[in-house]
């Protein structure tokens, strides 16, 4: 995965992370929606001139972890440095995923400064020694509140449930050392509310903020009962809750305690992406312990909503894990890339479809954006010889589609660069993919061409800049989405030789009328979208 920070130098960079994954197995498309939201959201502040840093990872300690490894019969590190290299690496890779950074919870930039984080609390003593009896949920790594539990039925009737995991939970009972939590409940309050946006959806910050006013607890920050995680400095018998672990990374990938300018250029993070069913951790637990630091707050944590197939959350434990390379060799990873932020609205949750997915593909993809391209390069080599012929005879048609596009352009970059309404900004392209198509459909340009007059041809050359000028910007557009097929379209209509390379080019300047020169030479490249095959048998 290539490094991919902005050349624009200076200033604080726009920093997003996804949550770092748990490496107990291969990541499905829950994990993938998410990494490839944030990755939308980067690549458009990149095509935007800013500087940017994005952050994914793999979280590596913790019981469920150790656990998983002694079923496979190997070590944790042998796990993790398996799943690393054979499942999750190669997976971001595949669906392009430009990430500047991938932090491991086992590399030692992290684990060293995890225990200076912790060491410096515990000298403010924010930390204390104290025991604990309570339901534990290993698959959350974490206790849970009796008021949460679920009634188990069946195999499970007389236990109590994890409400996530549908299994049961653990009673532990363990001398730890604990955070001071419950003093931070006002503080963060005060923080919500003056940071209206701090947590989104609306939805989501509701949730924390009634389950801050009903009290915090004290937070358990260390285990004693198993060894797989970084020890606590000042008592090697106890390792660091995985939790407090894993959200340190946020602050240990850039820098902290080691590199001070990079962490003053980069920390905090502007964008948290998380699953909501982590939000709690991010939005309570992760502010409090910065707070007891001294240490700026992120600037958003922002929670997505889970992806059901049948009505099941997507998760291995309900085995409703389907591996996004089984839709990528059907319908192409652009396609995948944008399917999910086009049909589901951030933040919800959402339901997948093959069908849904196959429709959606052939309407708008093949059919509006594909055959639209395909059109307009076939008319311009058919009438111009491949060259693009200059725009003189434009009148109110074309002006319509000036302001369509202004539109489109003010409307996505406002939605996704700022609210991230993927949906809703990939939804303003395609409406102005619709409006050319339209315009094409009531300019007949194959019937202007049956017009040999100078004004005929002047007329046939406008609508055919207008719409190869058109392409050009949406090209532009979706380029964070579609990478691959916005750089084949822009090779086709020759803006590579006359513009430069498509990542320079500013998603917020996309709008601008008259960009792509006359005389480019347009050619018919390779479908954008070709024709699905029949759906593989299961």
């Amino acid at each position: 995965m290539a490094a991919t920070g902005s050349e624009k130098q200076g200033g604080k960079a726009y920093y997003v992370s996804t949550p770092i994954y748990y490496v107990n197995d291969a990541p499905h498309l829950g994990h993938a929606y998410t990494t490839v939201a944030g990755d939308v959201l980067t690549r458009w502040h990149r095509q935007r001139g800013e500087k940017v840093w994005y952050l994914t990872g793999t979280d590596e300690h913790g019981q469920k972890i150790m656990r998983t490894a002694e079923a496979n019969d190997v070590s944790p590190q042998q796990w993790a440095d398996k799943l690393v290299d054979e499942a999750w690496r190669p997976l971001w890779e595949h669906l392009e995923i430009a990430n500047d950074d991938f932090i491991r919870t086992t590399q030692k930039r992290h684990t060293d400064r995890v225990q200076e984080f912790v060491q410096d609390l515990y000298d403010k003593d924010e930390i204390y020694k104290g025991g604990y009896e309570g339901p534990y949920c290993v698959g959350c790594e974490e206790y849970k509140l009796p008021g949460e539990l679920l009634d188990g039925e069946g195999d499970f009737a007389g236990q109590k449930l994890c409400p996530i995991h549908k299994k049961p939970v653990e009673i532990l009972s363990e001398e730890n050392y604990f955070f001071k939590l419950s003093e931070y409940g006002d503080k963060l309050l005060a923080h919500y509310e003056a940071n209206p946006g701090f947590i989104q959806p609306e939805s989501a910050r509701n949730e924390v903020v009634n389950f801050v006013r009903q009290g915090l607890q004290d937070l358990s920050i260390s285990r004693s009962t198993f060894d797989w995680g970084i020890p606590i400095p000042w008592d090697q018998k106890h390792v660091i809750y995985v939790w407090v672990d894993a959200l340190l990374n946020y602050a240990t990938a850039v820098g902290y305690n080691e590199n001070q300018q990079k962490f003053e250029e980069t920390f905090p993070a502007d964008v948290h992406l998380v699953g909501k069913d982590i939000l709690r951790f991010h939005a309570v637990i992760w502010p409090a312990m910065l707070m007891a630091q001294g240490l700026p707050l992120p600037g958003r944590i922002a929670a997505n909503g889970w992806l059901m197939v049948g009505g099941e959350k997507m998760s291995k434990s309900n085995l409703t894990g389907i591996k996004p390379q089984d839709l990528t060799s059907h319908f192409g990873v652009d396609a995948y890339r944008w399917y999910f932020l086009r049909a589901i609205a951030f933040g919800q949750d959402g339901s997948f479809s093959w069908e849904d997915f196959s429709a959606r593909y052939t309407s708008e993809l093949a059919n509006d954006y594909g055959n639209l391209a395909s059109r307009v390069a076939a008319m311009v080599g058919k009438y111009f010889g491949g060259t693009l012929p200059e725009a003189t005879a434009s009148g109110e048609a074309e002006k319509a589609i000036h302001e369509g596009l202004a539109k489109a352009v003010a409307e996505a970059d406002r939605k996704i660069g700022e609210e991230l309404d993927f949906q809703g900004g990939i939804l303003s392209v395609f409406d102005f993919v619709k409006q050319v198509n339209g315009y094409i459909t009531e300019q007949e340009p194959w019937k202007v061409a049956k017009d040999d007059s100078a004004e005929g041809r002047a007329r046939l050359a406008t609508i055919l800049y207008t719409a190869a000028e058109s392409l050009r910007a949406v090209a532009v557009l979706l380029n964070p989405v579609m990478p691959d097929t916005s750089q084949k379209l822009w090779d086709s209509l020759g803006a590579e030789a006359t513009l430069g390379a498509l990542a320079d080019q500013r998603v917020q300047d996309a709008g601008e009328w008259g960009v792509l020169p006359v005389g480019s030479t347009v050619t018919k490249g390779a479908v954008l979208f070709p024709r699905l095959e029949e759906k593989p048998a299961a």
